[in-house]
């Protein structure tokens, strides 16, 4: 999953590029987050919250899709 030149969105398997997607999309909200004590006074609302977790399932479906198409729908 990494090279030389940092991080690569190429994968060995369907199941890391699935990991990856998390990842990413883990990565984005504390980009667009970054203070670590508001997250997590948030964590307990979103956790609760049905249309916030549809709408990180959406931005993992997202990551996930770039990332097969990156490695070729793993040929």
């Amino acid at each position: 999953m990494t090279t030389a030149t940092g991080l690569s969105l190429i994968t060995d398997t369907v199941e890391e590029g699935r990991d990856l997607a998390i990842k990413l999309a883990r990565l984005t909200v504390k980009a667009t987050q970054p203070d670590a004590e508001v997250r997590g006074r948030l964590r307990p609302v979103y956790a609760e919250d049905a249309g916030g977790l549809i709408a990180i399932a959406h931005v993992v479906a997202t990551e996930f899709a770039t990332i097969a198409a990156a490695n070729h729908y793993w040929r």
